[in-house]
C-alpha cells in the first residue's frame, strides 16, 4: 500500500517526522523545566540557609546589646567611686605638698637645733 500512493506515504512519513519532532521538543522542553525547577529549588533552599544565618546574626546582636546594656549600668555603677577616687588623689596631692612643707620645716628646725648645740657646747 506504501506504494500504491506516493503522497499518502509521504504524508505518513511527514507525519511520523512531525510527531517524533514534538515529541522530541517536548522532551527537550520537559528538560528545560525541570532545570529550571531544581535551579529553583537550590535557590530556595540557599534562600533558607541564609535567612537562618542572618537569624542567628540577629540573636547575636540582641545579646550583644543587652551586653553592652549592662556594661553601662556598671560603668555608671562606678562613676560614684571614680569620683571619690578623684578626690582622694586631691587630698593626697595637697597632703604630699604638706608633708613637703613640714619636712623643710623640720630640716630646718634641726639645722637650729645643731648650730645652738655647736654654740652651747663650744662656749662651754
Amino acid at each position: 500500500m506504501a506504494c500504491a500512493n506516493p503522497a499518502a506515504a509521504q504524508r505518513e512519513e511527514l507525519a511520523e517526522s512531525l510527531a517524533e519532532l514534538f515529541t522530541n521538543v517536548s522532551v527537550m522542553v520537559r528538560g528545560e523545566l525541570q532545570g529550571t525547577n531544581n535551579q529553583l529549588a537550590l535557590l530556595e533552599k540557599m534562600n533558607d540557609r541564609v535567612a537562618q544565618e542572618y537569624s542567628n546574626y540577629g540573636d547575636v546582636a540582641a545579646g550583644l546589646r543587652v551586653f553592652v546594656e549592662q556594661l553601662n549600668e556598671k560603668n555608671q555603677g562606678f562613676e560614684e567611686y571614680v569620683s571619690q577616687i578623684d578626690a582622694i588623689d586631691r587630698q593626697v596631692t595637697e597632703f604630699e605638698a604638706v608633708v613637703s612643707m613640714l619636712d623643710k620645716h623640720v630640716g630646718l628646725l634641726e639645722k637650729k637645733v645643731k648650730s645652738a648645740y655647736h654654740i652651747s657646747s663650744s662656749t662651754q
